[in-house]
């Protein structure tokens, strides 16, 4: 790429034979220039070595913390299901836009951990950080943004990386702002927030010169959390909704399941295992939707010997995921919405390995469990209490489903209609 060398991993044997076989020979991230402006080398998704181990470490720790995986986030993503289910009826089965709702619900959920607060859907501020995370998420992967990481040396000649570092700017003086409030209110024996988490620990290492809890961590941190837990989780369920609409005899088998499991109860993450039809679909949903299809470019840490091949310390390397959930030695019919990927011959829930969305080893993503606690709860919450069809004037065949470019992969903007359901 310009004049970087590359290594491209693809298919399901070679990708996991890197990142989990050989997880600490390829667990660097390697040098971008849009990144590094970006971020610095700072927070969690592109950070290198002890400043990464370090962020990585407390960010799983304070996840687990403030409920990752545990009932009161649970509890807290039921109450944002309720707030959804309440806007959407409010539409009266009219068409909407399912973008700015998804982004708001999903967004709400990290903000709960981040700043132990929520934003009404409508809230300028909140609406503008989402347009920043948006706006950067398509221009990361756009050709300008791609040519500068090629050719830096002609930065100069892109608008686009402009825009890029002008909302960075404007997202770190929000995010200032947020942590100044929370000094004021700072205390150590009621901590609610990953923000105070950090400020303690930032306060307990005052002293010292090679400390990493510092201000620039924290701001990239918190923007690498809020980008990373509201763009994939809500592209996937925007994804999940258009395929529902999409195969409506999909849909009402998901919603039999629900009928026949939930009932009218409030969905709950305890009857997901009871309920194997709706999880081949949440997990054929992530897979066909294929959110992040370059994953998030690695390195190697050492110099290694990888089938036949010598790889230097420092080489950039891509191991596809799009070659992994789309493999067809390991998937029945790869490039179809085929929920049975996922069903044995009795309609039971099978594993699949070859089900990397979140990626592998040691660079996998830290909020896997929260994005299926989410998915999980959203998409049956949702499907219990509606109907989702084409918006008048169209039909399901008029519907597409060529994504649209990005550093993420969403779907092509799409309006349709919330029907009740009982």
């Amino acid at each position: 790429m310009g004049s970087q060398k590359m290594v491209v991993l693809t298919g399901y044997e070679t990708v996991k034979e890197a990142l989990v076989n050989q997880a600490e020979a390829f667990a660097g991230r390697p040098v971008i220039p849009m990144f590094e402006e970006f971020m610095k080398g700072y927070g969690i998704l592109f950070a290198r070595g002890e400043n990464w181990r370090v962020m990585r470490r407390f960010t799983l720790t304070t996840l687990r913390d403030y409920g990752m995986g545990k009932k009161t986030i649970e509890d807290r993503i039921i109450e944002e299901c309720g707030f959804l289910i309440k806007r959407i009826e409010s539409h009266e089965g009219e068409p909407i836009e399912t973008t700015g709702l998804m982004n708001g619900a999903v967004a709400n959920i990290i903000v709960s951990i981040l700043l132990a607060k929520r934003f009404e859907y409508e809230d300028p501020t909140f609406l503008r950080l989402l347009r920043l995370f948006n706006e950067n998420a398509r221009l990361f992967g756009s050709p300008s943004v791609q040519l500068y990481n090629m050719f830096p040396s002609l930065g100069f000649l892109f608008w686009t990386r402009k825009m890029v570092l002008n909302n960075r700017d404007e997202l770190f003086a929000f995010i200032k702002a947020t942590f100044i409030e929370h000094l004021k209110e700072l205390d150590e024996n009621d901590q609610r927030s990953l923000i105070d988490s950090f400020l303690i620990r930032q306060q307990e290492e005052k002293n010292r010169t090679d400390g990493f809890f510092h201000n620039e961590n924290l701001k990239m941190l918190v923007g690498n959390l809020f980008a990373a837990g509201t763009e994939t989780t809500s592209e996937t369920l925007r994804w999940g909704l258009l395929l529902m609409i999409k195969y409506p005899e999909i849909q009402n088998k998901v919603q039999e399941e629900i009928a026949r499991v939930i009932g009218s109860a409030q969905p709950r993450t305890e009857h997901r295992a009871k309920m194997p039809y709706t999880d081949a679909v949440m997990h054929e949903i992530q897979r066909f939707a294929n959110i992040v299809p370059t994953n998030i470019p690695h390195a190697t840490t050492m110099d290694v010997t990888f089938k036949g091949y010598f790889i230097p310390k420092g080489t950039y390397v891509l191991p596809l995921l799009c070659s992994v959930l789309q493999d067809e030695t390991q998937w029945e019919k790869p490039h179809q919405f085929y929920p049975e990927h996922f069903l044995d011959s009795d309609g039971k829930f099978v594993k699949r390995d070859a089900f990397m969305p979140f990626s592998a080893g040691r660079r996998m993503c830290v909020g896997e469990n929260l994005a299926k606690m989410e998915l999980f709860l959203f998409f049956t919450s949702l499907l219990q209490r509606f109907t989702f069809q084409p918006a008048p004037g169209t039909s399901k065949e008029d519907l597409d489903l060529t994504p649209l470019v990005g550093f993420s992969r969403p779907s092509a903007p799409y309006k349709c209609c919330a029907l009740p359901h009982s």
